[in-house]
């Protein structure tokens, strides 16, 4: 992990300052990557932007490589990557070359800043949740990592720092949320900088609980004894209970930059491709959604007319093409010009007759999803229902009602969380207890329909969809092998970045020894356990 730093770090520390209140910046010898009086407080809005913000991140995590990998998204040149298996050290290095020089580095010295201040004991322990949640998303796509040392290089002088398993980063994770959560108090200082719940500590306890649930599920099969045990703790300790309760960013209009990460980076990373190039919904995603009567579907995938002579303004076409053909994506595996429909004849209002080509006749994600203001959900409501009706008919375990209960509380929830959005429809209760009835639980079937109803749930988030994929094989995708794919199979993991590989050997030997011997994206994490 030795890299040139310092000039990592020019961005982030001009947004720091930013974020501050206007001071003078003193001794001009002073090295800035070492600042004695950076506000810890900055960097966590800095990190806490950048996880939905940063526009390199997002693109090349959410939108080319996972959200395609389990079959959501597909079709467009620039996401092949994920949806036909083309292998890319590159798109798979950028959450760990962008993340832990701006991320890692400033959520840990944000720690150690506030570790011994008892005038800022919240902001250490909402410091501490949001390090164990970036780390979980880098562990979780990469399995071991650099994770005790990682950060420190300015502080002990480790630059090519250890990799610590994933199981004992897991281990950490539930003693840090536990710490964290016992620390809060809602007595002591205030966070008015935090993004994500503007430093509400009863909201930031039931986070850090709902997060501990959602890590305690990912050892299901590696370690069943101790995800029912942090299961329950977190249970007991308060999980989330209601849509009020999830943790989003709320972004804003703006076409984010490189720089500029104040938008929603996964909607910028679509929008920033002109129409016919944008991807499409995978028909593995309709499909699931027409077989359950899903009343979400006819609101988030929307046929769309691009008028040539203003292609930044779209006009919703999806009825007009609905019934002449029905409603279709791509399928897995293949471009959006794959399957060629030829162009129809449909009446838009306002417009007359209009001609709408194969690529206006394949469904997109609709506009309400992708405004450059979207909310990024974190973690919501409906998944803590559904990873409570999980563990309720995994293991018997009593979470306030039967399995059943929380299955149908997370469809609820999933349905309404959609209102959050600007311009978002307001799904009926009628609806939804009509999609309640059409999905009873069914005999030996529970698991893969509560996992299926996961996976749609976490549309937009990308590695959480890929990780719980991987971890439940819910829904079961048929592998879109092609021509051009360089694995027969859905690719399992991250490869590291070739800088890690060439800088930090000797430690990175052990996690690849760990894996089979080979740093391959077909490799298991520790807890992807088959």
């Amino acid at each position: 992990m030795k890299r040139d730093l310092t000039k990592r770090m020019i961005i982030p520390m001009l947004i720091l300052l930013i974020l501050g209140s206007c001071k003078k910046f003193g001794d001009v010898n002073t090295d800035p990557t070492k600042s004695s009086n950076l506000d810890p407080a900055n960097q966590l809005a800095l990190v806490q932007l950048r996880f939905s913000g940063e526009l390199t991140i997002n693109e090349r995590t959410t939108i080319i490589m996972t959200m395609p990998l389990v079959q959501q998204i597909g079709g467009a040149y620039y996401n092949r990557y994920g949806f036909e298996y083309i292998k890319n050290k590159q798109y798979m290095s950028e959450l760990w070359e962008l993340g832990y020089p701006n991320d890692v580095l400033n959520i840990t010295d944000a720690v150690d800043r506030t570790a011994s201040d008892a005038t800022k004991s919240n902001l250490n322990a909402i410091c501490r949740i949001m390090k164990v949640y970036i780390f979980s998303r880098i562990t979780d796509l990469y399995g071991d990592v650099p994770y005790s040392q990682a950060g420190k290089a300015y502080t002990t002088g480790v630059v090519r720092p250890a990799f610590d398993t994933q199981k004992d980063i897991y281990d950490n994770f539930f003693t840090e949320l536990t710490a964290a959560v016992a620390k809060l108090d809602a007595t002591k200082d205030a966070v008015p900088k935090d993004i994500y719940y503007q430093g509400n500590i009863a909201a930031w306890k039931k986070f850090a609980n709902s997060l501990r649930l959602r890590l305690a599920m990912r050892l299901s099969k590696i370690d069943p004894e101790k995800a029912k045990t942090e299961v329950m703790a977190a249970y007991a300790a308060g999980v989330f209970t209601s849509n009020d309760d999830i943790c989003k960013t709320q972004h804003a209009d703006i076409q984010n930059s490189y720089s500029d990460i104040r938008g929603n980076g996964v909607s910028v990373a679509i929008n920033q491709y002109p129409d016919d190039g944008r991807p499409r919904v995978c028909n593995t995603l309709i499909d699931e959604m027409k077989g359950t009567n899903d009343p979400r579907l006819q609101y988030i995938a929307r046929d769309y007319w691009v008028n040539p002579d203003k292609p930044s303004e779209r006009i919703d076409v999806t009825d007009g093409v609905k019934a002449q053909i029905g409603l279709i994506g791509v399928g897995p595996g293949k471009y959006n010009y794959d399957d060629y429909l030829g162009s129809i004849n449909v009446d838009v209002a306002g417009h007359g007759t209009v001609s709408v080509p194969n690529n206006g006749q394949k469904a997109q994600l609709a506009d309400f999803l992708i405004t450059n203001d979207a909310p990024y959900l974190h973690l919501t409501y409906a998944e803590v229902e559904f990873l409570l009706a999980e563990a309720t008919q995994r293991w018997g375990l009593s979470l306030g009602a039967d399995a059943a209960t929380h299955y149908h509380n997370g469809m609820a929830a999933a349905c309404q969380q959609l209102a959050l959005f600007k311009n978002g429809p307001v799904i009926t209760d009628a609806q939804i207890q009509q999609f309640k009835t059409d999905n009873p639980l069914a005999p030996g079937k529970e698991l893969q329909m509560i996992d299926t109803q996961l996976w749609a749930a976490l549309l937009l988030n990308g590695p959480e969809a890929y990780a719980e994929w991987r971890r439940t094989g819910f829904p079961v995708l048929v592998p879109a092998v092609t021509a051009e794919s360089t694995s027969t199979t859905t690719p399992r993991r991250f490869e590291y970045p070739l800088t890690e590989t060439e800088q930090n050997s000797a430690n990175i030997a052990k996690a690849i020894t760990a894996l089979g011997g080979t740093d391959d994206w077909n490799a298991r994490v520790w807890w992807d356990k088959q």
